[in-house]
């Protein structure tokens, strides 16, 4: 492994959503990850074939039953060996497993602990159950995705499970292994998914401070679809482009490429009062041409312009091909590992690994005798797939 991180080694305690994409950005920076899964998990051979959650990319799987005495040994021989832990249950699952933060910290004093939870290790709502759509309700996030006079509309799971949660585990991570190089010292990383998408709307609150984004008028300001020169517009094919015109200078580009260069009523652009019915204007001018032929006259134009595409299309893009942004690993096409970077390149390791696939060689390589090992598998406390 290549990247930033190699030579870390990381567990990440099997889980979904966020843990699993920050245990993937860890992976394809060039940290050894291995994931650890319930050994109830393993149902006979691995299949010759990849797992299909592409999340799971880039680690080896290792199968221990936490609730079997010897699995729990063998989990805290590992973190004796591990620079980090990651974990997504809610707040004490761990410590009852016997793996909480203190034992864990007893055993390797310079272990990252990164805890990953909605709601954070304390609070009132510390215990309930939530997805993102509750999180980011929460956080003061979700009340401003959505049109004027509509329903909210959770932005599928991005903003809680992956922008607030596993990005910020990721990044909480790295910033305490940084600091334990210094001191020595591991510590715990309590990350939330309500305290990251709150810090995610931080450009929203210097908004609505100085009086440019009102919180009671959803879909009526700068960038939430309010402005005409802001939002998504269908074209002739049933297709739709994308603006974000905002500077005088593309704003002028734009009205010029649409054809409305010198029109009294687009002169106004920061006249909100007049934003609807500029905005309907611009939708019966989209609507005269195709999606190709609004890309024919605006893509790589100081516009701020970009064609509203599909998972596939954009994998097919001629931009995205020339930078590589989409890969295909064992013949799955899914996005590369970023952001880049010019020596230490990060790249996938491996495809996605199927419950205790690895269980034997992963004990062998973090340190464990053969015979304990055939002692483990023999007790249950350790399954190979």
């Amino acid at each position: 492994m290549a990247g930033p991180l190699s030579g870390y080694r990381i567990i990440e305690i099997a889980g979904i959503g966020p843990g699993p994409f920050a245990a993937m950005l860890l992976s394809d920076m060039g940290a050894e990850v291995i994931r650890v899964e319930r050994a109830q998990s393993v149902r006979g051979p691995a299949p010759d074939t990849p797992h299909f959650d592409v999340m799971q990319r880039g680690r080896r799987n290792v199968a221990l039953d936490l609730k079997h005495p010897d699995g729990v040994a063998t989990l805290l021989d590992l973190v004796e060996q591990a620079d980090a832990l990651i974990e997504g249950f809610r707040p004490g699952v761990m410590e009852r497993l016997g793996v909480g933060p203190d034992v864990c910290l007893a055993r390797n004093p310079k272990l990252v602990f990164g805890r990953m939870t909605g709601w954070g290790q304390e609070g009132p709502y510390a215990q309930a159950a939530g997805h993102d759509i509750n999180y980011i309700a929460l956080a003061g996030a979700l009340a401003h995705i959505g049109r004027v006079g509509e329903a909210p509309v959770p932005p599928l799971n991005l903003v809680g499970d992956f922008g607030g949660g596993g990005m910020f585990l990721a990044y909480g991570v790295v910033c305490a292994l940084l600091e334990a190089q210094r001191s020595g010292q591991g510590q715990v990383v309590d990350t939330a998914m309500v305290d990251g998408a709150a810090v995610l709307m931080s450009m929203f609150w210097a908004f609505k401070n100085v009086g440019m984004h009102d919180e009671n008028k959803p879909g009526t300001n700068l960038l939430d679809t309010g402005a005409h020169f802001y939002d998504v517009f269908e074209c002739a094919d049933g297709k739709y482009i994308s603006l974000g015109s905002i500077e005088p200078q593309f704003y002028a580009e734009l009205l010029q490429r649409t054809g409305l260069e010198g029109d009294p009523e687009f002169a106004q652009q920061m006249n909100r009062e007049m934003w609807p019915h500029l905005k309907n204007r611009l939708r019966d001018v989209f609507r005269t041409r195709t999606q190709a032929e609004w890309c024919a006259e605006m893509e790589t134009t100081d516009v701020c312009f970009a064609p509203v595409l599909t998972m596939s299309e954009a994998a097919a893009h001629p931009h995205n091909v020339s930078r590589g942004t989409f890969i295909e690993v064992a013949g799955v096409p899914q996005p590369a590992p970023a952001p880049r970077f010019s020596r230490t390149v990060p790249e996938v390791s491996m495809p996605p690994s199927h419950p205790g696939q690895h269980s034997r060689e992963v004990l062998a390589d973090w340190g464990l005798a053969a015979d304990r090992i055939e002692a483990l598998l023999a007790s249950g406390a350790v399954k190979d797939a």
